[in-house]
């Protein structure tokens, strides 16, 4: 199954479910009538914080844009089933394909927190990127590579092994240091 189509789906199925037209989804979330309709329809890859502003609007967690299941006791992740992904574009003009998200949470219900490992692809120039805020706080561990993090008016550069957690409300992009690949252990909490 193509899991880049999963997120407009369910955000369009979730919509009529529950008698939000796009107006006021637009409206409710800040976002533009066109980019619901772009994503609805799997033309535009999103970023997480217009995501979040649509699962907000929609009262749903982010995870429930994800392959949800019932799973209310423990959810145990195997290696092996981590290797579906979904990819987000993180605010990138020109890769809007740059982070490849592996869930290692997607069949627990319920949940607060979004574990994922991400593939972060090289990128060409961060003088491209652009800071996004929403609600919640995110962690994020680097496993291999070199990340930078631009928060507020600070960057901060991470390497294996080090780890950074803030507040998401603040303006943020995470992208690989340098064009290089790097991987990242990244929990990510919003409010619902």
């Amino acid at each position: 199954m193509d899991t880049t189509k999963i997120v407009g789906e369910k955000i369009k199925a979730l919509r009529q479910e529950k008698n939000i037209s796009i107006e006021d989804l637009a409206e409710r979330s800040g976002l533009a009538i066109e980019q619901i309709e772009r994503i609805e329809n799997n033309i535009d890859i999103p970023s997480l914080a217009p995501l979040i502003k649509i699962a907000r609007v929609l009262g749903v967690r982010l995870g429930t844009f994800l392959d949800d299941q019932d799973e209310t006791g423990p959810v145990v992740c195997r290696k092996k089933e981590a290797k579906d992904t979904i990819s987000f574009s993180n605010n990138a003009i020109h890769s809007r394909r740059h982070m490849e998200y592996h869930s290692l949470s997607k069949s627990k219900a319920d949940r607060h927190m979004e574990p994922f490992i991400i593939d972060v692809q090289p990128t060409e120039e961060s003088s491209d990127f652009v800071l996004s805020s929403h609600e919640g706080e995110e962690f994020i561990m680097v496993i291999e590579g070199t990340m930078e993090i631009s928060y507020g008016k600070f960057t901060y550069l991470l390497e294996e092994g080090d780890s950074i957690y803030y507040d998401s409300i603040v303006p943020h992009h995470v992208h690989a240091f340098e064009g290089k690949q790097a991987k990242i252990l990244a929990v990510i909490y919003t409010p619902v």
